[in-house]
């Protein structure tokens, strides 16, 4: 595509990172919540350093850890609208609510008031 001075432009990119949209919107709403202590982004992967294979974070470990002001741990996995829980997603969540905390998918930011709208209930 070229513009009026016949340089070419690269065309505007439509959202291929659905999960990184998504990721942003979930991170804003949770930091906003007055139930959130804090919570964090958990990078989790692999990368080759030179020669070394190096692993970040550990398996089934959800997109952000948090905690509730109530001191309960947060757990948050976020997906895109199509994408699916990996079997360690949905066991370490699972783990989380187990031990009292909470724990739960979110593709927007209504599932994140939603769900947490529910742990209040729980709390009181």
């Amino acid at each position: 595509m070229d513009d009026l001075f016949g340089m070419a432009q690269t065309p505007k990119r439509s959202n291929d990172r659905p999960e990184a949209a998504a990721l942003v919107e979930v991170l804003k709403a949770l930091r906003a919540h007055p139930l959130v202590a804090w919570c964090e982004r958990m990078n989790s992967g692999a990368a080759r350093i030179g020669a070394r294979f190096v692993r970040f974070g550990f398996t089934g470990c959800p997109d952000v850890l948090g905690q509730l002001r109530d001191g309960r741990l947060l757990g948050v996995e976020v997906k895109a609208k199509a994408g699916r829980l990996r079997p360690e997603q949905a066991i370490f969540l699972e783990r989380i609510r187990g031990a009292g905390g909470v724990g739960f998918v979110a593709r927007d930011c209504r599932d994140v008031f939603n769900h947490l709208d529910k742990a209040k209930e729980m709390q009181t």
